[in-house]
């Protein structure tokens, strides 16, 4: 069976085994290296308490509801060929240039469209979805690398922005380095600053792709840095840091006195390392994660969250599909994820001070591809080993441990 071509509303069924054979589960409490949840243990991580609280720790906004991503088929921001906008950064200019305050819906007509789409943090509420019948009907995409010059970013970017433009301030971040590279924080092609921001029905793409070697080459699709961000029926496709949730501020610097929240669903991520990565409190349901080995990485991690130690809360993935191509084959194989230290590469890990990524993977199927006795590699940033609590009586936020959990999921043999 293809699992990259199944249709992602078939994924709930596949995560319950139905439909499937050759499926083994692992029970709690698991091992050291895949620690397992009762499920009693799991009952608490729900999209309700991870959404309970959002924004600034000083002034926290109440629980968040998100609903389905609501369309506005007549809006007057058209994107195309044939549009009032020929790119969407042009039109997100023109309507941020007539604040109301209310949302702005802009439409993506089906197409190929090469730049960058930068949405400032001051922005109103902002929905940008694609026209076609299909997420590939439409394709935001562009080649930039974190190992990229800022003279090499300024060429791939700067037609794109002018002085006087809302999102000008995010380009001159990047522009305006003085480093030998810009950076991951500067390689995504769409980057979202502003709370309520929404991406549906299109394809998002860093087209670095292959075209580089198998070594350290962040190229972020998708980065978003707002509350309550809504990510629904995309694709997202790079190699190394494909999909970024992020916190930071106005300046492009990690914070650690916010929290922002992310919804992903119905949505195809595609990458090899750490490529679905960040700080936010995330929710991922019926997403397929597919993980690729066409650079030739020796490492492959899908998940890498930088919770802070103080936040119970982090990533969780449910009712979703984890596959691998050809690659993760015989001895070959991918891992579901690791901690990512951030920022204490010069300290090493902290506990209770430095980051401690939490994940819980829920009611999921996860083909061969996948270490089956230890899927969690060692921290990135530090190289902290994997140390999973696996006794009876635990605490999940033992800083002591690693906090990278799974519950009720069902592993497939190809």
């Amino acid at each position: 069976m293809r699992w990259q071509n199944l249709p992602l509303a078939a994924l709930p069924l596949l995560a319950q085994g139905c439909g499937v054979s050759n499926v083994y589960t692992f029970e709690s409490p698991g091992t050291t290296t895949r620690p397992v949840l009762s499920a009693e243990e799991a009952r608490d991580f729900s999209e309700e308490n991870l959404f309970a609280a959002g924004g600034k720790l000083a002034s926290l906004t109440g629980r968040w509801h998100p609903e389905p991503v609501a369309i506005k088929a007549d809006t007057a921001y058209v994107v195309g060929q044939n549009a009032p906008y020929a790119t969407v950064q042009q039109a997100l200019n023109a309507a941020l240039r007539r604040p109301s305050g209310e949302r702005v819906w802009i439409k993506v007509m089906p197409g190929v469209y090469d730049g960058v789409v930068y949405v400032p943090q001051q922005a109103p509420p902002v929905t940008i979805f694609g026209a076609g019948s299909t997420p590939q009907a439409v394709t935001l995409r562009l080649a930039l690398d974190a190992r990229f010059s800022p003279a090499r970013y300024r060429q791939a970017v700067s037609r794109q922005f002018a002085a006087h433009d809302p999102a000008w301030y995010m380009y001159d971040l990047c522009a305006g380095k003085t480093t030998d590279a810009i950076g991951t924080n500067c390689s995504a092609v769409v980057w979202a600053q502003s709370d309520d921001f929404q991406l549906a029905n299109l394809s998002v793409v860093n087209s670095l792709l292959d075209s580089v070697d198998a070594f350290s080459h962040q190229a972020v699709a998708l980065r978003t840095d707002g509350d309550r961000v809504q990510l629904e029926k995309l694709r997202v496709i790079s190699r190394q840091d494909s999909l970024y949730l992020n916190t930071s501020n106005r300046l492009n610097e990690a914070v650690t006195d916010r929290i922002s929240r992310v919804r992903v669903s119905e949505s195809y991520v595609e990458g090899d390392v750490d490529y679905v990565f960040g700080r936010a409190n995330a929710v991922f349901e019926r997403v397929h994660f597919h993980t690729v080995s066409s650079r030739g990485s020796n490492e492959a991690y899908v998940l890498a969250p930088a919770t802070l130690p103080h936040n119970r809360w982090g990533f969780l993935v449910r009712d979703s599909l984890f596959t691998g191509d050809a690659g993760y084959a015989d001895g070959r194989k991918a891992k579901l994820g690791r901690a990512w230290d951030q920022g204490a590469g010069k300290t090493g890990y902290l506990p209770g001070v430095t980051a401690n990524g939490q994940l819980l993977i829920r009611d999921s199927l996860i083909d061969d591809s996948y270490d089956r006795l230890s899927p969690w590699g060692a921290a990135a940033t530090t190289s902290r080993p994997f140390r999973g609590n696996a006794a009876a009586a635990r605490r999940l936020d033992d800083v002591g441990y690693n906090r990278l959990w799974e519950f009720n999921n069902r592993q497939l043999r190809r």
